[in-house]
């Protein structure tokens, strides 16, 4: 066994890579600028994880997703391997604490937001770190032509001179299209092109589009035909819960799971359906980041998405044991018409954004000039009543200012609170005999909380109220009054979500937000929309084969199990006679009028195959037939 697969096994269990994982971690090994495109649930934090144990130094991660920066920290933490996150929004005194432990070689892995790259004291301890790899998670944020294109990822190439030299870069991402996967490379400064891919074909799951006007019907069959566990997509949070509600009105055991629950109610819904006691989740797409289950035998999206690189990842949560699962998108006429009627709300017009962005600084009251690092306790719904513009569209706005690097949102339910001494324990024992009121309090936080003199720690006060028999309000109050002191650092999780200023607010005349690069983000989001409706509405094509060559696959064969290939299946012809056929016909049939003797005159097919395959075209409203007996396309 070879000192790669100890590692694997030793840390995560397994004793043989996944395909292409090994040749990720080698190319890396190797100080390769690496690529790596594998598909949801192909395993890429082991591609960086395994060759930084390898390895003597530190591993720097660059994730966008606080949520799954802090999922992957704590899993580490479990197997008895270093590491933290700093993001946004932390307290400083706690980001000092961690980065001290980086410079000192006392961590094995450390997770950054791209915003942190910004921070002076970041750049200065990066050159002090002895950092093997840097691995960029979620890469496709830093192309223009991507689907969730960040500006902060555009400067994650300017801090490679900060380290040791050959330090290579390993970037991954799920979903990336050829120009994606390009631009990549390009940003981040490879030293010479070299990608891995994995085929995005997935065997054992398998697509079907239908539409369907009764949508809550047709997902009972599919429950019903179905065994095992799944995950139903809707698009907004009251729908999670209605969804979930007629699942169980029919003796179906559903839950629900959007962003608006607080963190406990998240894990114990997720908990229960990871473990079977709940069949169905009903989730937005919040629910997907950190989920190990490879059991899902369905997963159904009861809305568009906005994006087939999202359908792809959501999608890819079924079947990641390698067992027959099924991807099922269900639509109708005014799905359609909401997809492009979403389309325009997400991009108002570029004056409506500057008012907004000023309108925000006047709400924060934050002069221009100012501002930076801060951060508010934020709710968008209030904002926009308070300026009197619409809620969707300041979202909007809010989301475009955001991708434009200025501010951060943040999910007030990704943090727990949490408790440092900054004293050490002859100041603290000092403040205890002078303050005995506090002493008891003081003294269960030590016997129950490890390494609250090196570290932030998490707290449940409602668990510390009820070993200290007080009451929970209490026990906050004096949390904050000990936090006053200074004896000890509380951070309270808030209860609303959190917007922190990335830049110092400027004269919204003034903010970054070009014409050209608006117009090219519109544009290049209009294509990714109609890449989703021809997805949808087409028949003619694999749905397998659709999605992988829209990532540049253009070579995978028909998977002859989706509701395209079933129906094609119908027709009694192969594979290839079908395409060479209904390329015969269709350009015909466009151009005029005819008979299926007239056609039959016009080609050279055999008269039986033209009527199987005219059949078809009728039977999926591809073609017409008018009072003559003519034929035309529709």
């Amino acid at each position: 066994m070879n000192e790669l697969t100890q590692i694997l096994r030793q840390y995560w269990g397994h004793s043989q890579f996944r395909p292409l994982q090994e040749e990720i971690i080698r190319s890396t090994l190797e100080g390769k600028d690496t690529l790596a495109l594998l598909p949801t649930g192909g395993g890429k934090s082991v591609c960086f994880q395994v060759p930084a144990m390898a390895k003597k130094g530190l591993c720097l991660v660059i994730s966008p997703l606080i949520a799954l920066m802090k999922d992957q920290v704590e899993n580490l933490k479990k197997k008895n391997i270093p590491a933290e996150a700093v993001y946004t929004g932390m307290n400083a005194t706690e980001i000092s604490l961690i980065l001290e432990q980086a410079v000192k070689g006392e961590l094995k892995f450390l997770y950054v937001s791209p915003e942190r790259l910004r921070n002076k004291q970041m750049q200065s301890c990066i050159q002090a770190m002895d950092i093997c790899l840097l691995a960029v998670d979620e890469a496709h944020c830093i192309s223009q032509w991507g689907y969730d294109f960040r500006p902060p990822y555009l400067e994650i190439a300017e801090i490679r001179p900060l380290l040791p030299q050959g330090t290579p870069v390993l970037a991954l991402t799920a979903t990336a299209t050829p120009e994606v996967a390009a631009d990549i490379q390009e940003k981040l400064k490879f030293k010479e092109q070299n990608i891995f891919q994995k085929s995005f074909v997935r065997d054992n799951l398998t697509y079907f589009v239908f539409k369907e006007e009764n949508k809550e019907k047709r997902l009972l069959n599919i429950i019903a035909r179905t065994p095992g566990s799944g995950i139903v997509y809707v698009r907004n949070r009251r729908k999670t819960q209605e969804v979930a509600a007629f699942l169980q009105q029919h003796n179906i055991t559903a839950d629900f799971y959007h962003a608006g629950l607080n963190l406990k109610e998240r894990d114990r819904k997720q908990n229960l359906w990871t473990k079977g006691y709940t069949r169905i989740i009903v989730a937005t797409n919040a629910f997907g980041m950190g989920i190990d289950k490879p059991d899902v035998r369905f997963v159904v999206h009861l809305d568009l998405p906005d994006t087939l690189e999202a359908y792809f990842q959501e999608a890819g949560r079924g079947g990641r044991d390698g067992k027959q699962a099924y991807a099922v998108l269900l639509y109708e006429k005014a799905d359609l018409d909401n997809l492009n009627r979403n389309f325009e709300n997400s991009f108002p017009p570029l004056q409506q954004i500057r008012e907004i962005y000023n309108a925000l600084g006047n709400y924060c009251q934050i002069p221009v000039g100012n501002g930076a690092g801060a951060t508010f306790p934020f709710d968008n719904s209030g904002f926009a009543h308070q300026t009197g513009y619409n809620p969707i569209v300041t979202y909007n706005a809010l989301k475009f200012i955001e991708r434009a690097g200025l501010i951060l949102f943040t999910d007030p339910y990704q943090n727990a609170s949490k408790i440092y001494f900054p004293c050490n324990r002859d100041q603290l024992y000092r403040f205890q005999v002078e303050n005995k009121f506090y002493d008891p309090l003081i003294k269960l936080l030590l016997r129950t909380h490890a390494g609250l003199f090196t570290q932030f720690t998490r707290i449940d006060e409602a668990e510390i109220s009820r070993r200290a028999a007080i009451p929970l309000e209490t026990l906050v109050d004096m949390l904050h009054k000990l936090n006053d002191s200074g004896i000890l650092i509380y951070e309270e999780k808030s209860e609303k979500p959190t917007l922190t200023w990335l830049e110092d607010r400027m004269d919204g005349r003034y903010m970054r937000l070009s014409e050209e690069i608006y117009e090219n983000r519109k544009k290049a989001a209009r294509q990714r929309l109609e890449a989703v409706v021809n997805y949808v509405t087409s028949q003619t094509h694999c749905r397998s084969r659709q999605l992988v060559a829209y990532f540049g696959e253009n070579d995978a064969v028909r998977c002859g199990k989706c509701d395209v290939c079933l129906s094609r299946n119908s027709a009694q012809l192969s594979e290839w006679e079908f395409d060479e056929l209904l390329n015969k016909v269709k350009p015909l049939l466009k151009a005029e009028r005819l008979t299926i003797d007239e056609l039959t005159q016009k080609t050279d097919i055999q008269e039986d195959k033209l009527v199987r395959l005219v059949r078809w075209l009728l039977d999926n409203d591809k073609v017409a037939e008018d009072e003559r007996k003519k034929l035309h396309w529709q």
